[in-house]
């Protein structure tokens, strides 16, 4: 497990006054006060306040309702829409952050996007994790008939109807995945990819329409949260507990004598866990800091080849080292180019990533991968047309035969081929020392 700095993954909390803060039952409130359309108010009890979805606070002598929705839910929609209109609040808050938020609101972000831009900035990995979470809630919502976050979007435009303050209450998705990656060791890195790949690129087989009502019920998304949280525990304090803490602060926080706060069901019983506690939230967005081995790990693979022919130059003379830069490039050069095809790039790609990856993996944090998937961008730059078809894809094939995508998966698996290429390489090397 990475080294991170302890007080960045715990963050500090401070007491409330526990005096000032309590829960309680909804007492039931006057049908009238809601004017949601028919459909929805079909949808909700008679009040929308009598739901068991929806939570009243008392902290510090205003009035907070929690309503604890499913991602992919009509109900939950519905519900929110009612909610908001019966109490009016002064303040709305939703389980969003600010790229979120952005990208709910701009449907077309993705033609704006340049993917030479990401690869530049090394946003690959995260470019690509956040479209594979996106796909697999676009698939979820067409399974059960609502796009997925179709409750947050309600609640911003009741929030706007209403003349509600939006507080947008949830922490920065890079700190949350940086600081998730960062709590993982190597082989739990790696499970989580496989894991990841088979949730979201599997079939998943047909749906009953019992099942389907049944997963409208409920919170999809952070049931799976919590379920690779309870396989690898190292991801329960940064994926649920932290956000937990974070939500229930900012809600706190939330100005005005009535609000509304939209969740996943998932994190409310981790929410009312932290009433009355205030957690520092400079501390749960700070991005971990890189640990010493993360600094020494780029110079050991060329300090270890280097010793290796050195020694090997002492014992056997200079015959020896045409062998063994072949035993060194060969492995280095064939796995970099085989991960290119896999990645779908074109042959100057695969032929430049069997060139490059044997010098590269001799420079200390050499970055094969990026420069391939920038000349991968450049030879095939993205169309229109597959920027647009970038929500919709639900593939590895897809991803790969997609303009925008291709290079990216090229940065990442060519960088993963060149290490495996360069590892095997290195042994060998030793080995004929």
């Amino acid at each position: 497990m990475s080294d991170v700095d302890e007080a960045a993954l715990s963050g500090g909390e401070e007491p409330r006054d526990a005096g000032d803060v309590s829960a309680r039952e909804i007492a039931p409130s006057d049908p009238g006060a809601s004017d949601a359309s028919p459909d929805e108010a079909a949808a909700a009890p008679s009040s929308a306040l009598d739901s068991r979805h929806v939570t009243q606070l008392q902290i510090e002598g205003r009035d907070v309702y929690l309503i604890g929705t499913a991602h992919v839910s009509p109900k939950s929609v519905a519900e929110v829409r009612a909610v908001i209109r019966e109490v009016r609040p002064d303040t709305v808050c939703v389980e969003l952050d600010q790229g979120r938020y952005d990208a709910m609101m701009d449907e077309g972000r993705f033609r704006k996007l340049e993917v030479t831009k990401v690869l530049r900035e090394r946003r690959e990995r995260l470019t690509l994790a956040s479209l594979l979470m996106s796909s697999y809630q676009r698939r979820m919502g067409e399974r059960l008939g609502v796009k997925p976050g179709a409750e947050m979007l309600a609640a911003v435009e009741e929030a706007a109807a209403v003349g509600a303050e939006l507080v947008l209450a949830d922490r920065d998705i890079t700190a949350t995945l940086r600081r998730t990656w960062a709590s993982l060791s190597c082989a739990n890195r790696a499970r989580l990819m496989l894991g990841m790949n088979a949730a979201f690129f599997g079939g998943g087989g047909e749906i009953s329409e019992e099942q389907i009502e049944e997963l409208k019920d409920r919170d999809v998304i952070g049931e799976l949260m919590q379920e690779l949280a309870r396989e690898m525990p190292e991801l329960q304090v940064p994926l649920v507990d932290e956000r937990d803490r974070y939500l229930m602060t900012r809600v706190a926080d939330a100005p005005g004598a009535k609000v509304v706060a939209v969740v996943g069901a998932a994190h409310v019983p981790g929410m009312l866990g932290h009433l009355g506690v205030r957690a520092n939230l400079t501390e749960l967005s700070r991005l971990p800091e890189p640990t010493r081995m993360s600094h020494l790990r780029p110079f050991i693979v060329p300090c270890l080849v280097l010793l290796a022919l050195c020694l090997g130059l002492y014992r056997h003379g200079y015959e020896w080292l045409s062998p063994a830069l072949l035993a060194w490039s060969l492995p280095t050069a064939l796995f970099a180019a085989l991960f290119a095809l896999i990645a779908g790039g074109g042959p100057l790609t695969v032929l430049g990533a069997a060139t490059l990856a044997p010098i590269t993996a001799l420079i200390p944090r050499g970055a094969s991968g990026r420069l391939l998937g920038l000349l991968e961008a450049r030879l095939r730059p993205p169309s229109l047309e597959a920027r647009e078809a970038v929500p919709t894809l639900s593939s590895f094939r897809a991803l790969r035969q997609n303009g925008f995508t291709r290079p990216l998966l090229v940065s990442i698996l060519v960088s993963l081929g060149a290490s495996f290429g360069a590892l095997i390489g290195c042994v060998w090397l030793w080995c004929r020392a």
